[in-house]
Formats: C-alpha cells, structure tokens, sequence
C-alpha cells in the first residue's frame, strides 16, 4: 500500500497532519506493509527566495485582519499543534519554500526524505529558523542524512529538481487537491487536512481490507498446489 502525502513546509496543518497520520499509520496493523511517499506543494510561489517579513505581519495582509487577529488565529494554530506534542512559535520568517522542495527530492534518492521533511518542519515551526538561509538549509539537510556535496550542488543549480517539483503540483491539480496536506491512499482514496489520527487509521483499514482478495466458498473443485494437482475421481 502506498500514501502519497502532498504538503508545503509554510503549511502549520501540513505540520500537524503529519503527526496525526503517523498516529494513525502506528494504529494501523498492517502499518510494516504501507510506503509513505512526500510530495511538493507550494502555498506561496511567488514568495520572495529571501525576507524578513514576519509571518504574523503576512496574514494580517493576506486574510485583511489586524495584527492582533493574526495573533489569535495562531493562537488557535499553536493549541492544536500541542495538542500533538509540537513545537510552535508565531515569529516564524515567511518566505518561498522551492528549494526545501528541491532538496526533498535529492533526499528521496538518499532514503531520507522523511527525515529531511520532519527537520524543516521542527526547524519552521518548534525552532523559527530563517529557511531562506542556504547555510541553514545545508545545515538541516547534511543533519538528516544527505551528504553536504550533494546538498551544495543543488542549491547552487535552480534547475536541480525543479521539474520533479512542479510535476508533483501538476498532479496535484490533476487529482483535485486545492490545498494541502492532501493525503492519496493507492491512488483510490483522497484525504484532504489534518484530520484526527482516527479518520487516517480507518482509511488505510479500509484501503487494505478492499485490497484483499476474498475467496468465495466453491464447493470441492479441482485445484493445483504445492503438493500437486488434484486428480478428478473416476
């Protein structure tokens, strides 16, 4: 079975779905058999590679609230992401996340894309650390597991990775995801926010009891097996 996971490391409800899907994939009985695939999305595009706007200053702009508005709507934010045992801090820097991205895909071929993912997350959210940095993100990356050459010559190359990006995007539209975290279960099943770890459990239980082939009661039919083939009486 495999989850493919659409999520943005700007996104706080990528950040906790996370953790609910992991509780929920722990849940599940069957959890040694599912391939947990990550998959880009960018919320902001068209964000600036390097700023100094403050998050809390950004949503007041993009939701045309005041500062303090702002500060209740990560409040509320903050609660849920504790309710999950994470860190999170409203003084976060917003800004562009293609190379995150980028590198998550060279992390997929090292075998530590999962690692890579939950290091920005924590260094986004729980650390507010400036993501915008090319030192901090080679810091984080080699710290996950990549080697630091490898890391070095895709930050320095804006065309490494950039199409395995954007063909994760178009795929997303392709399957209707308007925002994220989406979750794909199989390619059958859609799951679209961070929803409890319950909802996560039940759909893979789903997914998995659909994906078992249900043999039906045929009386005493003539059968092959490893002891050979069945002889018809005369």
């Amino acid at each position: 079975m495999r989850v493919e996971i659409w999520s943005d490391i700007a996104c706080p409800w990528c950040y906790i779905g996370k953790a609910r899907f992991e509780a929920g994939l722990a849940a599940f009985a069957h959890r040694d058999a599912v391939e947990v695939v990550h998959r880009s999305f960018e919320l902001d595009a068209d964000a600036p590679a390097a700023t100094d706007i403050p998050i809390l200053d950004m949503l007041a702009t993009k939701y045309g609230v005041t500062r303090e508005q702002a500060e209740a709507m990560e409040a509320k934010v903050a609660e849920a992401a504790a309710g999950e045992g994470l860190g999170y801090r409203s003084d976060r820097i917003h800004g562009n996340t293609f190379d995150l991205h980028r590198l998550l895909h060279l992390a997929k071929e090292h075998g530590v894309q999962d690692a890579l993912l939950q290091a920005f997350y924590r260094a986004n959210f729980a650390e507010a650390r400036p993501l915008g940095d090319a030192a901090v993100l080679s810091e984080i990356a080699t710290g996950a597991g990549l080697p630091a050459d490898a890391v070095a010559r895709v930050l320095a190359d804006p065309d490494a990775y950039a199409d395995a990006v954007r063909a994760d995007e178009r795929e997303a539209a392709q399957l209707g995801a308007g925002g994220v975290p989406f979750f794909v279960i199989d390619r059958r099943y859609g799951i679209s926010g961070g929803q409890p770890a319950d909802v996560f459990r039940q759909a893979l239980e789903r997914a998995h009891a659909e994906s078992v082939v249900q043999i039906l009661p045929t009386g005493d039919a003539e059968v092959c097996g490893d002891d050979g083939c069945a002889v018809p009486g005369k």
